[in-house]
């Protein structure tokens, strides 16, 4: 049983995250634990992306993506069950591992997007958060 279940969503992959949503809301179900969802926008911070964007891009580029994923989340989570919206900019691995520390998270269910070549230069961010996670990680292809 599960207390604390955390869906990270890829808002350019949501058609890819589908079979991961639905393992997501049968354990939210079976165990009827509490369901945060997340998405990560880019990392505006980084010195190259920051010069390109003022402080009013990012904040309006960020309220964006929210609106996006409370928009995934009233087309795609059932009613009874209450999901969490968290919004983070930054690097996506580093961000699912600290949200799930902070929440306390018991489960992660993401969905892999594995790109060959970005997996052999930096590593998938699937791999990272399964490698680095204290607590159990469910996998979605």
């Amino acid at each position: 049983m599960y207390n604390n279940i955390l869906f990270p969503v890829d808002m350019e992959h949501t058609a890819e995250s589908a079979n991961a949503l639905a393992i997501a809301l049968e354990e939210t179900r079976r165990s009827n634990a509490k369901l945060t969802v997340m998405t990560v926008a880019p990392g505006f911070g980084m010195p190259i992306v920051a010069s390109y964007f003022d402080e009013n891009a990012v904040r309006e580029a960020l309220k964006e993506v929210a609106r996006h994923l409370k928009k995934y989340i009233d087309e795609n989570i059932p009613e009874g069950i209450e999901a969490n919206a968290v919004v983070l900019e930054g690097n996506h691995a580093e961000l699912i591992l600290k949200q799930a520390q902070e929440d306390n998270i018991d489960l992660i269910v993401m969905a892999s997007h594995n790109n060959q070549i970005e997996h052999l230069l930096i590593g998938s961010c699937a791999s990272k958060v399964v490698r680095h996670a204290h607590c159990t990680v469910t996998i979605v292809k």
